[in-house]
C-alpha cells in the first residue's frame, strides 16, 4: 500500500470528495468510482490529517487529502538524465521552462525515462540540500509551451494556491478548424472521464467538475482560426474538449479531432492544396501554453513569462496565412 498526497484547488469547491479524488488520480487505474468512494467509507482518506469516511464531504480550497493506495505498486524512482532543457527564468525558488512537444513531463509506466522530470533531476543536482524538482500543474505530451517548477515543497503549494487564483493568467495559442464567428467568448461546460475509456475526457452535465475556458480571436481565414484560449479552470485536456465541443478542434489533435460535414479528414476540405497538405501532415496538436503571468510567491514580484510560438506552429501559421503582427519569431 502507497499513500498519495494532493492539494485542492478551486475547481474543487462543491464538489464530492470522491469525484475530487478522481480527478486528482487519473493516473491510477485503480481510482475507479467505486473504489475510491470504498476507499473514504474504509478509512482510508484524510483531510489536514483527519480521516473522514463520507463520500459527500465537501473540501476547501488549500486542504491537504490524503490517500492510502490498497494494491497500487510504488512505481520506480525517477533518474536523472543529462538532457537540455529551455529554461525561461530562474531563482532560487523556482523554475519557468519552454517544453517542446513530444515530450512526457512525469514518468509513468509507459514512459520511465526521458521526460521533462528526469531533466530537471540533472538540472537539480546542485541545488541546496532539501531541494527537488516539482511539477505545477502539467502539459499534454503533444502540447508545447510554459511549465512552471517549483524548488521545494512549501514553494510548490504556494504556486498551486496563486496559479489556480484568479489573480495568475494562463494563455495558450491555439489553430482550430472552423471560422470562430465571434470575437472573443466563454466556454463554460463540466468536464468528466469518459467511462467506456477513461483516458479521455467528455462533457458531462452529471457528474463533471466545473470548467470555463476564455477565449479571444487573433485571426481567421477559409476554414481556419487562431485563437486565445485563458484558462480559468485547469482540467485535464480542458482546452482541447472545450473546444471540440464547440465545433472548433484543434488542427492535428489525436483524439478530439472529428472528421468535417463531408465526414472526410477536415484538411481535405481546404482549398488551398498547400495548406491541405501541412495540415494533413501536422503531427501534434497545434496547442501551445503560450504566456503566464502570477505574483512571486517569495518576492511578490509580477512574473510575465512567454514561451515563444514554436516552429512547427509557425509555419503552420504562415502556410495559413494566419500571423497577427509580432507573433511568430522575427
Amino acid at each position: 500500500m502507497i499513500s498519495r498526497t494532493l492539494t485542492t484547488d478551486r475547481g474543487d469547491v462543491g464538489v464530492r470528495l470522491d469525484l475530487v479524488l478522481r480527478r486528482h488520480l487519473t493516473d491510477v487505474d485503480a481510482a475507479t468510482r467505486t473504489r475510491v468512494q470504498a476507499w473514504i467509507e474504509n478509512g482510508q482518506v484524510a483531510i489536514n490529517g483527519s480521516p473522514v469516511r463520507r463520500v459527500s464531504t465537501r473540501a476547501a480550497p488549500g486542504d491537504i487529502v490524503t490517500v492510502a493506495l490498497p494494491g497500487v505498486q510504488p512505481r520506480p524512482a525517477s533518474v536523472a538524465e543529462n538532457v537540455a532543457l529551455h529554461v525561461l527564468y530562474e531563482d532560487d525558488h523556482l523554475l519557468a521552462l519552454d517544453k517542446p512537444a513530444g515530450i512526457v513531463v512525469h514518468p509513468t509506466y509507459k514512459h520511465a525515462a526521458g521526460t521533462l522530470m528526469n531533466a530537471l533531476l540533472w538540472h537539480a543536482r546542485t541545488w541546496p540540500a532539501g531541494g527537488r524538482p516539482s511539477l505545477v500543474g502539467r502539459l499534454d505530451k503533444l502540447t508545447s509551451g510554459i511549465v512552471v517548477v517549483a524548488k521545494t515543497a512549501a514553494v510548490h503549494t504556494a504556486l498551486q494556491q496563486e496559479l489556480m487564483s484568479n489573480r495568475s493568467e494562463k494563455d495558450y495559442l491555439a489553430v482550430v478548424y472552423g471560422r470562430v464567428n465571434v470575437a472573443r467568448g466563454e466556454i463554460v461546460l463540466r468536464l468528466g472521464h469518459d467511462r467506456s475509456d477513461r483516458r479521455r475526457i467528455v462533457v458531462s452535465d452529471r457528474d463533471g467538475a466545473p470548467s470555463v475556458t476564455m477565449f479571444t480571436r487573433l485571426g481567421r481565414t477559409g476554414g481556419l482560426s487562431l485563437l486565445r484560449c485563458r484558462l480559468v479552470t485547469g482540467r485535464t485536456h480542458q482546452i482541447r474538449v472545450h473546444l471540440a465541443a464547440r465545433g472548433w478542434p484543434i488542427v492535428g489533435d489525436p483524439v478530439y479531432l472529428t472528421p468535417g460535414v463531408s465526414g472526410r479528414p477536415r484538411w481535405s476540405e481546404m482549398a488551398d492544396p498547400e495548406l491541405a497538405g501541412a495540415l494533413r501532415t501536422f503531427p501534434r496538436q497545434a496547442l501551445h501554453a503560450w504566456r503566464v503571468a502570477f505574483t512571486h510567491p517569495i518576492t511578490r514580484d509580477r512574473l510575465r513569462l512567454e514561451a515563444r510560438v514554436p516552429g512547427d506552429v509557425e509555419r503552420l501559421l504562415i502556410a495559413a496565412r494566419l500571423v497577427p503582427a509580432g507573433l511568430v519569431n522575427p
